[in-house]
């Protein structure tokens, strides 16, 4: 097809909730751990070059308001009496058939043109299903939550993490369950897949074909080899014009408690990773990209390869960009390269019109 249709867009086919942050003590007991909002005051420190005619005395002469950096800003720690964090989300994907949301006519669609690319589209996702392709890339999604890379920088800090993984449904008699050491799991390879591994990608595959019954729950134990307060690493906000003074916003859910003292720190809600970034993590499994034997690291499942610790595009040309497959999607095998990536886009969702109309 010369270009996609003037309207075209794909629905999500992966599902996580967000992920609660809990407090856990010795045996099984655990609390919600709330994000609280307090007063700090710490020290300037921009990267600001001085005048060549500044002296050690104007320097030292500065207001004491340059000086200091009085804020109000959010953290998240562990009760004085926790030993481990327990992070738990979860999970569940959708049929593959029912991806595509819409796919209508453009200036210039014919509407024979989108008929034949809905077939296109279905005969790419019947053989996705009854493919090997489709396994590869849940295989990579179950590596991505053995290996916790949805905890982000709590991962980064931790002495061990155990994560588990359950059927979500505590009525379910399928008795599923698989453990991992989650800092023993490969972060950026994606071979010699283990046999846990495999049986949490056919819980995934079984999701994609159709099985509403296919939900995972996962929980994961972050010890950091200390016990107390400990700061913890939840979302954070983004806050277009913040007041004077305000530094971090952090994510929570739930109501923020009422009759708090005043003049003292705020207790918020829950403290939590949201299911952008829980979905984020988990499709970090893009090693197709070009230029990914020079670099050795997975990037999100974007259609321009956009990656944000790179803070570059590796697929914003005229070949390998999800844009681009998509057009050739009549004569692409699934179970290729380029075709999980399309696979994985479609799973991933997004609008892929064809025109501004």
């Amino acid at each position: 097809m010369k270009k996609l249709p003037g309207v075209l867009s794909f629905q999500r086919c992966m599902f996580p909730t967000d992920a609660l942050f809990y407090n856990l003590y010795s045996g099984k007991d655990k609390t919600a751990l709330p994000v609280i909002r307090h007063g700090i005051r710490g020290t300037q420190n921009i990267n600001k070059t001085w005048s060549e005619k500044a002296t050690e005395a104007t320097v030292a002469s500065a207001k004491r308001d340059e000086v200091s950096n009085i804020q109000t800003t959010d953290s998240a720690k562990l009760d004085v009496s926790a030993n481990a964090l327990s992070v738990q989300f979860d999970l569940r994907f959708i049929d593959l058939s029912d991806a595509l949301f819409a796919c209508a006519a453009g200036k210039g669609d014919s509407m024979d043109d989108i008929k034949t690319f809905r077939d296109n589209v279905a005969q790419f996702i019947d053989k996705a299903k009854n493919g090997k392709g489709i396994v590869e890339v849940a295989c990579r999604y179950a590596r991505n939550i053995a290996n916790g890379r949805f905890l982000w920088r709590n991962r980064t800090i931790a002495e061990s993490i155990q994560i588990r993984v359950d059927d979500s449904d505590e009525k379910s008699a399928s008795g599923f369950s698989v453990t991992f050491n989650a800092l023993d799991v490969p972060l950026n390879t994606f071979d010699n897949i283990s046999e846990d591994e495999k049986k949490l990608a056919d819980v995934i595959v079984k999701g994609l074909k159709g099985d509403r019954q296919a939900r995972l729950r996962i929980s994961a134990r972050v010890d950091f080899g200390m016990q107390g307060p400990l700061e913890v690493f939840p979302s954070q906000n983004y806050l277009e014009n913040k007041s004077r003074g305000f530094a971090r916003s952090l994510y929570f859910v739930g109501g923020i408690p009422s009759k708090q003292e005043a003049h003292t720190i705020e207790y918020l809600g829950q403290a939590a990773i949201r299911d952008q970034k829980i979905s984020n993590a988990l499709r970090t499994i893009d090693t197709w990209y070009p230029g990914f034997e020079n670099r050795n690291i997975p990037i999100p499942v974007e259609p321009n390869g956009a990656s944000l610790d790179a803070q570059q595009f590796f697929r914003a040309d005229n070949k390998s960009s999800g844009f681009r497959l998509m057009e050739k999607i009549t004569d692409l095998d699934p179970d290729t390269e380029d075709g999980m990536f399309l696979l994985a886009c479609i799973i991933r969702g997004g609008v892929y019109s064809g025109s501004d109309n």
